[in-house]
């Protein structure tokens, strides 16, 4: 290749694409949600064009709308527009079912001289770009719109940086929505195991629900990523899995534990960790709950007697929230605490069983709505 060639505006402008159809390549296969890998593409579309705005629209389940999943630039503030934000595009709209019927992006540079874009000139969209996305067997999953308030006339370039912007990662996207619906049956699955464990374990009725829930909120305060608070919340569905394992003798006994009892019944964390990790894609901060949150600050818990911070994060977390709901929850042996009273427990523990930082930061977060 010359040099010449390299520096000709034609060349660069071809190198260029193709860098940053690399970059939004990586972006959105290393994105942990749909909305994060496509908005890099949606912002690429609306700073190298005329458009001043763009969104994915995706179909949900048996809906008969494709909702907004992700958007970025300038709407028109028509109440047509609020409601498709809130409703999203119903699967009838001319624009879609056009999209159904074609391979490749589709341009429009006045919607009101198409009947294929009925209906935008009411929500302020004057010109529009569509580009399909689809199943592997062909169904229309979702779109790429970008648009204009005002008509325009799409250029040559802008059509070529569409086609193949959207095209790349339309593709992409295919592969973001499996994961994401694969990700949403292994919520609902391990959530369900994690219920049906409280159930057989005479757990105060929604234990699960509010130790997860209070867990995120700490995660949260400590500024965990999305993909860390996933694993933190399926760890929190499982942390009792390995009760399996313990026969109803000594899990329902209603009276005090032998010592040959509470040996039985401690290796639950170890059997635990032994069924999570059949779950391969259960990742590792997820088992961490699960083998950690009886480990005690001081090194005096179970089953690896880990003190300090050897015992993961996730599981020094989890243990204090899971603690805090036991001792603010009626149980058959004993009253509901108060907050107050919970709360003198947690600081008496802190530095032995408790991560002493963690306990003034948890007491925070059940103290602010």
């Amino acid at each position: 290749m010359s040099a010449d060639f390299l520096s000709s505006p034609s060349a660069l402008s071809r190198e260029d694409t193709a860098r940053d159809l690399l970059q939004l390549t990586q972006l959105a296969l290393a994105a942990p949600s749909l909305a994060a890998g496509v908005t890099p593409t949606l912002e690429k579309l609306v700073s190298e064009t005329a458009a001043v705005g763009s969104a994915y629209f995706q179909l949900e389940g048996r809906e008969l709308a494709y909702r907004v999943r992700a958007a970025t630039g300038e709407m028109p503030a028509t109440p047509g527009m609020q409601a498709i934000a809130a409703h999203g595009l119903p699967a009838g709209t001319p624009l879609l079912l056009a999209l159904e019927q074609t391979a490749g992006p589709l341009f429009y540079d006045d919607t009101a001289a198409s009947s294929d874009t009925a209906g935008f000139p009411e929500l302020g969209v004057a010109s529009v770009a569509a580009a399909p996305v689809r199943t592997r067997d062909g169904r229309l999953l979702g779109a790429f719109l970008m648009h204009t308030l005002t008509p325009h006339i799409w250029r040559s370039e802008e059509a070529a940086l569409f086609t193949m912007v959207s095209g790349t990662i339309a593709a992409l996207s295919g592969r973001l929505v499996a994961e994401e619906h694969a990700r949403q049956a292994h919520e609902a699955a391990l959530r369900a195991l994690g219920l049906a464990l409280e159930a057989r374990d005479g757990e105060t009725q929604g234990h699960t629900d509010r130790v997860t829930s209070l867990a995120l909120r700490v995660a949260a305060r400590l500024g965990w990523e999305p993909e860390r608070l996933e694993a933190l919340r399926w760890g929190a569905y499982l942390h009792d899995i390995g009760k399996i394992a313990v026969p109803d003798a000594i899990l329902l006994k209603p009276g005090r534990l032998t010592e040959a009892e509470w040996v039985v019944m401690r290796s639950h964390v170890e059997a635990g960790g032994r069924f999570a990790s059949a779950l391969t894609f259960l990742p590792r901060a997820a088992l961490d709950v699960i083998q950690d949150h009886h480990e005690r600050w001081n090194g005096g818990g179970y089953p690896a007697g880990k003190a300090g911070e050897a015992i993961s994060l996730e599981g020094r977390v989890f243990a204090l929230c899971d603690v805090y709901d036991a001792l603010t929850s009626h149980r058959p042996y004993k009253r509901a605490w108060t907050h107050e009273e919970a709360v003198a427990e947690l600081r008496a523990q802190a530095g032995q069983q408790f991560d002493p930082a963690l306990v003034e930061l948890m007491i925070a977060v059940t103290e602010t709505s």
